[in-house]
């Protein structure tokens, strides 16, 4: 693996119009990641990655994350065979989020509850004026027990 640097932080000028990547890390050094099927733009989760996890995932072609739960990385698939090969980086103006159009490897689903999307319920309002959530993701793709056990 090469070592990946990322420009500093320039002008709003260059930050919006220029061609330097220049990602804003939030306190906690870390960039959010909408992560969308790159076929047919299915939003497949949220992730987050530190300057470590997104020059891997530039360097490979595949989704490396900053697990908050764990305090490590966290490669996609790795255990599930989910692997989500990258087909583009995009990021937002003011380069603080990033979306990347990614492949997804074994039975093509990426959310660990056996979704194909992590975003599988609907918030809803009822009559009564309660909100709740209404399932939209269909079926599971997988049972979890079986891929972690």
């Amino acid at each position: 693996m090469t070592e990946l640097s990322f420009a500093g932080r320039g002008s709003k000028a260059e930050i919006e119009g220029g061609d330097a990547f220049q990602p804003k890390f939030d306190a906690d050094g870390l960039i959010a990641c909408v992560v969308t099927d790159a076929d047919d733009g299915t939003v497949l989760m949220v992730g987050y990655m530190n300057a470590e996890a997104l020059a891997r995932t530039i360097d490979t072609g595949e989704a490396c994350y900053w697990s908050r739960s764990r305090q490590s990385f966290w490669k996609k698939g790795e255990t599930s065979g989910q692997v989500q090969s990258v087909v583009e980086i995009l990021t937002d103006c003011d380069q603080d989020a990033l979306v990347l159009k990614v492949r997804v490897a074994g039975n093509g689903a990426t959310c660990h509850v056996g979704y194909r999307s992590c975003f599988y319920r609907r918030i809803t309002r009822s009559p009564d004026g309660s909100v709740r959530l209404d399932m939209t993701g269909g079926e599971r793709v997988y049972d979890p027990k079986d891929v972690y056990g």
